[in-house]
């Protein structure tokens, strides 16, 4: 017999001495998915943030309060009687005239669009017509002719007679009722008596 042996195997000739060539690491993808994912997400929940936080300091952010809403036009016109006047036409026989001021005191300009009174013998002009526009802090003096279109239904004695005015401005149109005084009531009541005793209507 020979001295030569079973032939052993040589270094890396088993499969458990051979290195191991698989590559375990992860693919390269992943990694770069991950990262565009996360940036992605951090974007949108800062702009989320970002948005949030600006809706609160809108809606938190104090609000300047509301402009006061424009007066009445009947709180804020005043009408005063004056006197008898003369027309500035030829006087007729069943009419009279006097004049007023009507002022508007404040707010936005107001607009006078009718005048009229109470009584159903009685009817008016005024000069200037109606309608007419007034400015706040300024006064217009308005020329009233009373024409007596019945007698009968006149009253003999005006206790607390009242002109009917039509009033505008950006805020409401009214009908105000303005109390000319004691003097309109004792002149109202000469000019009728004067007119109604020499008439047959």
């Amino acid at each position: 017999m020979s001295g030569v042996g079973p032939v052993e195997p040589g270094e890396s000739t088993r499969a458990w001495d051979a290195p191991e060539t698989q590559n375990t690491a992860p693919p390269r993808r992943l990694p770069q998915w991950y990262d565009r994912h996360r940036r992605a997400t951090l974007s949108a929940v800062m702009a989320a943030v970002l948005l949030a936080a600006g809706s609160y300091l809108y809606l938190t952010r104090p609000h300047k309060p509301p402009a006061p809403a424009p007066p009445y036009p009947s709180q804020v016109v005043d009408i005063t009687y004056i006197d008898p006047v003369t027309a500035p036409k030829p006087a007729q026989p069943d009419s009279f005239s006097f004049a007023v001021d009507l002022g508007v005191l404040s707010g936005p300009p107001v607009t006078v669009g009718d005048i009229t009174q109470p009584y159903a013998g009685l009817s008016l002009t005024t000069q200037p017509p109606t309608p007419f526009r007034t400015q706040a802090g300024r006064s217009r003096r308005l020329v009233i002719t009373m024409h007596v279109t019945q007698c009968r239904k006149a009253p003999e004695r005006a206790g607390l007679p009242f002109l009917d005015v039509t009033l505008r401005n950006t805020r409401a149109i009214e009908v105000h009722s303005f109390i000319l005084g004691q003097r309109y009531a004792q002149h109202l009541t000469t000019a009728l008596q004067g007119i109604c005793n020499h008439s047959s209507t």
